[in-house]
């Protein structure tokens, strides 16, 4: 997975750097598409099956491919942070590898900054080969915190920046990178106190078993497991104190019943 990632890396390195002759396609709101994700899919997927051929893969650009064997599937977001990516600035791309309901492994990659953040069941957490552990700070003036912001016309639109003020006092900062495997990898290191939003769980699921692995606490928006954030697409994602401070400041702000899940 790190080689396939590292390939896709310099692949969407090469289109960053002249980013601005590329064109540029609309999925929605807010959410583009350019050939590099296409591209780095493609290469992602190719590598993979061409290893493990019987297993089945889902990525952002492309319908599923279904192995022999349906058991394990590699999750893929190409480019996480199209919009960062085709504005000059960081993006990520992540693997994961699921059997069944349990996430076995994943990765963070970060081609910018050459960061690959990695993690295994049971195994820890690591960036570039060490070892991390997620920094628990109770102090909630020191605590920064990563979200985003939903795109008009998404459900969620209305009422976001009410979730950022139910949480901003007396949060020491909060900000939005336009990367949520990016804003998982940055919790797990200790850079973000937590994070949460509403996400795809492609987006998330190498980056939740790296918050787990290094110490962290993940739930939906209810605060019940992973699981349910995999249906209702809404996360909470932090070290232990910055998780029981967002939980309950949060749902101080009323969600549509329909995200439940």
């Amino acid at each position: 997975m790190e080689e396939a990632a590292r390939r896709a890396g310099d692949l969407t390195l090469g289109y960053f750097h002249k980013r601005g002759t590329l064109h540029i396609g609309v999925k929605g709101p807010g959410d583009f598409v350019s050939i590099a994700d296409e591209q780095s899919e493609i290469l992602i997927r190719d590598y993979l099956l061409s290893r493990y051929p019987d297993w089945s893969f889902t990525g952002e650009e492309f319908p599923s491919v279904e192995g022999a064997s349906t058991a394990c599937r590699f999750l893929v977001d190409p480019i996480d942070g199209t919009t960062n990516f085709l504005n000059g600035m960081d993006y990520t791309i992540t693997i994961a590898l699921r059997q069944g309901a349990r996430t076995l492994c994943g990765l963070v990659y970060n081609p910018v900054t050459g960061e690959m953040f990695t993690s295994v069941l049971g195994g820890g957490a690591f960036v570039n080969g060490e070892k991390l552990t997620i920094r628990d700070n109770a102090d909630t003036g020191q605590m920064v915190i990563g979200t985003g912001l939903p795109a008009p016309g998404l459900s969620l639109y209305p009422g976001a920046y009410d979730r950022i003020d139910a949480i901003r006092a007396p949060i020491g900062a909060v900000r939005v990178i336009g990367s949520a495997a990016n804003c998982c990898a940055y919790v797990a290191s200790g850079r973000f106190s937590g994070y949460f939003e509403q996400t795809g769980f492609i987006d998330t699921a190498a980056g939740i078993l790296l918050i787990q692995e290094a110490g962290g606490v993940v739930t939906d928006w209810w605060g019940r497991g992973p699981e349910h954030y995999e249906r209702s697409g809404i996360l909470i994602a932090a070290a232990p104190s910055a998780h029981a401070y967002l939980l309950s400041h949060l749902q101080k702000v009323a969600i549509p019943d329909q995200w439940r899940g």
